[in-house]
């Protein structure tokens, strides 16, 4: 049965296609050690999460097939399928095809319509941050997911960072139920939102409470 475009709709979809096209010529630039070198995605390459990145619009009949084989662990089988695909395309290979996607505007069925943005917002940090690698994060393209990720049950950040308020010091955004405060920019936000301590680095208030709670 085919699907539905609107249920596979993305939202913001020339701003994915922006961040797709400016992180392929970021991976243009990278040398062969810096492909095999650690990501901030725990156990996974750079090379892993390009991977990933390239599967945004294919293999969806295969991926749900394989979650429900895996009774729903969505997070195992992505891995899996990402290592795969790392061990069968070259770097070249990989950077072609998402230039090619980049402009395709599909997603996952069980995704939200903004999650194809998280993704290439947070995971162009993955691999740009721990290369030491400088890659900005517009606020304009920040904002609109900073609250959807907050708010995600998949990342549980309000058991997480309860008794915790964050405050964008960038831009008019907040969340949380407070009083200890944690100030930041929403793009480190995002990332801490997102479960990555790399976000840490922002930080300007409350940086080792937040760093306790990730551990």
């Amino acid at each position: 049965m085919a699907t539905s475009p609107r249920r596979t709709r993305v939202a913001m979809a020339p701003d994915v296609e922006a961040e797709r096209l400016d992180l392929a010529d970021l991976l243009d630039t990278l040398d062969d050690r810096e492909w095999e070198a650690p990501s901030s995605c725990d156990g996974w390459t750079v090379r892993d999460v390009v991977a990933h990145l390239t599967l945004a619009d294919r293999q969806f009949a295969t991926t749900t097939l394989r979650v429900l084989r895996a009774r729903g662990d969505f997070d195992r089988v992505t891995a899996e399928m990402a290592r795969e695909r790392a061990l069968r395309y070259g770097p070249d290979e990989l950077v072609a095809q998402l230039r090619e996607t980049a402009g395709r505007p599909r997603r996952f069925p069980l995704s939200g319509a903004l999650d194809p943005l998280t993704d290439i917002l947070v995971h162009g940090q993955d691999i740009a941050r721990p290369l030491g690698r400088e890659r900005p994060m517009p606020i304009e393209r920040v904002l609109p997911v900073l609250q959807p990720a907050w708010n995600s049950v998949f990342h549980g950040n309000r058991k997480r960072f309860a008794g915790l308020r964050f405050v964008a010091d960038d831009a008019d955004w907040s969340a949380g139920d407070g009083p200890r405060e944690v100030r930041g920019p929403a793009g480190d936000l995002l990332l801490l939102a997102t479960g990555r301590r790399s976000g840490l680095t922002g930080l300007t208030d409350g940086r080792a409470e937040v760093a306790a709670r990730l551990k």
